[in-house]
């Protein structure tokens, strides 16, 4: 009875013992150092596109302040390179290949984890496998595929090459979260006369939104910041992608336009953390039916 009691005067149960110092040692120091090695090099990059050159280049002064802010780098950086083309070209290829990859994902994974065919399981472990390929091994034969069929230096290649690696990882991602959804409901669309078409596009996907959205957002970073198979593919400056064009036409032999370099680094990793900023929510929802077993 005693205990009762306590447990109803202190439901916080042990926690009344927590003071403020144990809290700010456990809790509020842990999470500060975590976030200051998160953002800290996005502070860097910012300050760096903003510092003069002469700043960049002297010694004296603080070098985690800028003193005399600049937008020189900026207007080097869209009005005397292709930027703007690169970031095109970027967007462009990275949309196509994500609704490809997502369009090919779902059907895979609801193939494997809803019609219960012979060897479902094993042919959903050969997928995942599949990602676990390193793209540097891969971008060789697809060199010689793309070279055969004439798409070397053509935004088509990046966007028929870039699922490659997509597909695999979205796949097991939406098995995860098509398993999570009741297999009663597709039962009873049976019963009641609709095809497997309509239960997909009717009762499945709307069901798997966070999912989608959480694969598509997978999807889209990769091909926003893939590196290998745009290099190897691409050599136009108009037909590059912001990765490679950035790293190739603003260092030049062992000269480093960092103030250039930081800021095209800046604008390209916004629109990845806008999409993130607004779907956080459905990505962690996502991620977490796809761990569900």
């Amino acid at each position: 009875m005693a205990s009762t009691d306590d447990t109803t005067l202190n439901p916080g149960g042990m926690g009344y013992l927590d003071t403020r110092a144990s809290k700010v040692l456990k809790v509020y120091l842990p999470l500060g150092a975590f976030v200051f090695v998160l953002l800290f090099p996005f502070y860097w990059m910012g300050i760096t596109s903003f510092k003069p050159n002469n700043e960049l280049l002297s010694r004296e002064g603080n070098p985690f302040w800028v003193a005399s802010p600049t937008l020189a780098h900026f207007h080097k950086l869209l009005f005397e390179t292709s930027y703007p083309q690169w970031m095109w070209n970027t967007l462009l290829v990275s949309v196509v290949s994500t609704f490809a990859s997502l369009a090919a994902s779902v059907f895979a994974a609801y193939a494997i984890e809803r019609l219960r065919f012979s060897g479902a399981k094993h042919v959903g472990l050969a997928i995942f496998l599949a990602y676990l390929v390193p793209p540097s091994i891969l971008f060789i034969p697809l060199a010689s595929v793309v070279f055969q069929l004439g798409l070397f230096d053509t935004r088509l290649a990046l966007i028929l090459t870039y699922p490659t690696f997509l597909i695999p990882f979205c796949t097991w991602l939406l098995m995860g979260y098509f398993r999570s959804i009741p297999h009663e409901l597709e039962e009873c669309a049976l019963i009641d006369g609709a095809s497997r078409w309509q239960i997909l596009t009717r009762i499945i996907l709307p069901l798997a939104v966070p999912g989608l959205i959480s694969a598509g957002i997978f999807a889209f970073t990769l091909s926003w910041n893939e590196f290998i198979y745009a290099l190897t593919f691409v050599s136009s400056s108009e037909i590059k992608t912001l990765p490679v064009g950035v790293v190739t036409e603003l260092v030049e032999g062992d000269v480093y336009h960092w103030g250039s370099l930081m800021a095209g680094a800046l604008l390209g990793s916004l629109p990845v953390a806008v999409i993130y900023s607004f779907f956080v929510e459905y990505y962690v929802s996502g991620m977490t039916g796809a761990v569900k077993e």
